[in-house]
């Protein structure tokens, strides 16, 4: 069922982008009918009574469905009337229901029939278009929108709503849309809501498993641009991005906050977060798919059954960045891959687990890694073909051609370790690494307060005195002493024979 709803999320949000991003005249006719094309290239089914005015046309009983082939299901949407009115100064007034009923139904291979409404609806709303059929404006605005699931069947029978909600909310909403249409439909959108609340639950008819998630965002805003071809077919996302489709998009927000609870299996959970701030890029186009995430100031607490007491725990940014190709190509393409944890602090309840003494230091830790590289994509593993024949081959997708560690650092319990690297990779030898492409290259580390660390951890009973020997035996074959106490620094480094030295004596 979730794979389900999945389908008619996607299907939902290309249905609110060909609203708001269609029209392509001045005259109520042409933007209506541009309209009916763009949603028909885009896999739309449209009917509807077309009425002429005296300024404008009116579609009465306005139908959209679109097939949904690989859940044997179709999405529609209805509408009573959508209305376009020539204003007389140039610009066009789009009117549509503030209760707009979008219905979705499918299977599973013809089992798990599911079907349901999610209602789109409006208050305060105004859209109106403005600009030449080359580069069109269209400004939106709405005291609130809202999406409600309010019917769900499965299996025949009737979901009642305290067993499954869903429910988003947007205030305050202001969007402006630039349309500019040569070969294809580009777009500059930027929307602006001063809140956003969501409430979902769902809950087993046929136990006690039950789970829900409410929360909301501050201040939120989307700036977004991009490419959509003037055919296309949105169950084919890999063919879409062949054919020029290009996203660019960044969600920022202020203060957040969610808390989720449920029961599995008889045990009761909870978990409450919050944060001052955040943002979602997307990016991608037919070489590559990138996405970057951060959230500053977060605070998580966790509680249930199976835990001792509530754990608590807090980071000043978290983040997390991931660049790849995805396109099938001969030449070397660039890949970059990185995570931040800074200031990351635990309550003393969860520090007394394994140090009740407060032997170590409590100072907050951070941990970060920044990785760029260079690599071949032998597949478009974008394609479902591919993608299930990879898995069923166990094939890798890409070839490692380069590695380059811009940022390694590990800082917690009064111990750091840091350090960067450069690698490339011979991928016509896997034998001298046991399977893996032969790496040619170094990387340079520093380990501050080692010793120090070893010696608390002895002092705690965690490591044995044989052990911490073992360990400064290690370190004194693969690091020499720095400049400052307490300081190790090694030059890790793999030859072209495959060789590994450090410090220019080899090892291996």
């Amino acid at each position: 069922m979730s794979k389900f709803f999945a389908r008619s999320a996607g299907a939902a949000l290309a249905y609110t982008i060909a609203t708001q991003a269609a029209y392509a005249d001045l005259t109520a006719q042409q933007v209506w009918s541009d309209l009916q094309s763009y949603l028909a290239s885009a896999g739309y089914s449209v009917t509807g009574d077309e009425q002429q005015t005296g300024n404008g046309v009116n579609i009465q009983n306005l139908a959209l469905s679109m097939a949904l082939p690989e859940d044997d299901g179709v999405f529609s949407v209805s509408m009573d009337s959508l209305a376009f009115t020539e204003n007389g100064d140039g610009s066009i007034s789009i009117v549509m229901p503030d209760s707009i009923p979008m219905a979705f139904s499918g299977s599973d291979a013809g089992e798990d029939a599911v079907s349901g409404v999610i209602t789109y609806t409006q208050s305060g709303s105004d859209l109106t278009a403005t600009g030449t059929t080359e580069d069109i404006n269209y400004v939106y605005g709405a005291d609130r929108i809202a999406l409600n699931l309010t019917s769900l069947v499965v299996e025949g029978e009737t979901v009642p709503s305290d067993l499954a909600r869903v429910a988003v909310q947007a205030d305050k909403i202001a969007s402006n849309t630039r349309m500019q249409i040569d070969d294809m439909r580009n777009y500059e959108q930027n929307l602006r809501a001063d809140a956003l609340t969501f409430d979902f639950a769902f809950a087993d008819p046929e136990s006690e498993d039950r789970a829900s998630l409410k929360g909301a965002l501050q201040d939120v805003a989307f700036d977004s641009s991009g490419k959509i071809p003037m055919q296309m077919d949105p169950s084919d996302f890999n063919q879409m991005l062949a054919d020029g489709f290009v996203i660019d998009g960044t969600l920022r927000y202020g203060a957040g906050s969610s808390d989720i609870e449920g029961t599995g299996d008889g045990t009761q959970f909870a978990m409450a977060s919050a944060s001052q701030g955040g943002q979602l890029s997307v990016q991608m186009d037919a070489t590559r798919i990138a996405y970057d995430v951060e959230q500053q100031q977060t605070a998580l607490t966790m509680t249930g059954d199976e835990l001792p007491f509530p754990l608590a725990v807090n980071a000043a940014v978290a983040a997390f960045n991931i660049a790849i190709p995805v396109a099938k190509s001969d030449a070397e393409q660039d890949f970059a891959a990185g995570l931040t944890l800074s200031d990351f602090t635990m309550s003393d309840m969860l520090w007394a687990m394994f140090d009740p003494a407060a032997q170590l230091p409590r100072d907050p830790a951070t941990l970060a890694l920044d990785l760029t590289g260079k690599a071949r994509v032998l597949f478009n593993f974008l394609d479902p073909a591919v993608a299930a024949s990879l898995e069923t081959s166990g094939e890798t997708p890409l070839e490692l051609n380069a590695l380059t560690i811009n940022k390694l650092l590990i800082s917690m319990v009064g111990a750091k370790l840091a350090g960067t690297g450069d690698f490339t990779f011979d991928n016509s030898d896997t034998e001298t690494f046991d399977g893996m492409p032969r790496p040619t290259g170094h990387i340079d580390l520093e380990l501050v307060g080692s010793n120090a660390l070893l010696d608390k951890l002895i002092a705690m009973g965690l490591v044995g005195d044989e052990e911490a020997m073992g360990a400064r035996m290690m370190m004194g074959m693969l690091a020499v002493p720095g400049s400052e106490p307490d300081t190790l620094n090694s030059k890790l480094e793999i030859n072209a024979q495959g060789h590994v030295l450090a410090n220019g004596q080899r090892i291996k």
